[in-house]
């Protein structure tokens, strides 16, 4: 593994991660599987689901 520099939108080094703090957070991703997951999306209300957007 190697370290990762992250740079902004202009080119200017923002900062730099270490080898030990990407073994820590793959570590932590391993023994706690429910990271991976992202927040979900609330599902639609029956009533937004039928409505057609641009018909009036």
């Amino acid at each position: 593994m190697h370290e990762v520099k992250v740079y902004d939108g202009a080119g200017n080094l923002k900062k730099v991660i270490s080898v030990k703090k990407l073994t820590e957070r793959s570590d932590r991703l391993f023994n706690t599987p429910s990271l991976y997951q992202k927040g979900s999306k609330k599902p639609k209300s029956p009533t937004q689901a039928s409505e057609v957007p641009g018909k009036n």
